[in-house]
């Protein structure tokens, strides 16, 4: 195994299992032509808190694969994932809901974690067995945070 491989198997274990939010219902939702149009929780997104969860290392810790030009006072942004520069002019709400919510359902061979899903997963830890790394609204908010990327 590679340097590379054991560093992304360590990281994306990390993002997965150190949450201290971690959820355990996981709203029903219905993908269809590569998006969730609908809202996980009915309701929209604060952009603030889904910046809070954005950059917070237990829950999303999005730097610590992609690099957003505006966030250059936060350190150590990643290179693995593609530039977020942008993001909301290149993609649909609804096609960035499910690349949050589960990402290898657009790209079976993404090391994106699925960050809004609790099943499926192989060698999880006990006590993180049936739960999510993000609530919904987490998920809603990350949402309306990346929606200011234009």
């Amino acid at each position: 195994m590679t340097r590379v491989n054991i560093f992304l198997s360590v990281l994306t274990a990390a993002i997965l299992f150190a949450g201290p939010t971690l959820a355990t219902e996981v709203a029903s939702y219905k993908v269809a032509n590569g998006a969730i149009t609908a809202s996980l929780t009915g309701k929209p997104g604060d952009p603030e808190k889904g910046k809070a969860a954005f950059l917070n290392r237990k829950q999303g810790n999005c730097l610590a694969c992609h690099q957003v030009t505006a966030l250059s006072d936060h350190p150590f942004h990643g290179e693995i994932g593609p530039s977020l520069d942008g993001v909301a002019d290149r993609y649909g709400l609804g096609e960035l809901r499910l690349q949050v919510v589960d990402a290898k359902q657009v790209n079976p061979d993404t090391i994106m974690p699925a960050f809004y899903r609790k099943e499926g997963f192989h060698r999880v830890l006990k006590k993180f067995e049936g739960k999510s790394v993000l609530t919904a609204q987490q998920v809603e908010d990350i949402l309306a945070y990346l929606q200011t990327f234009k």
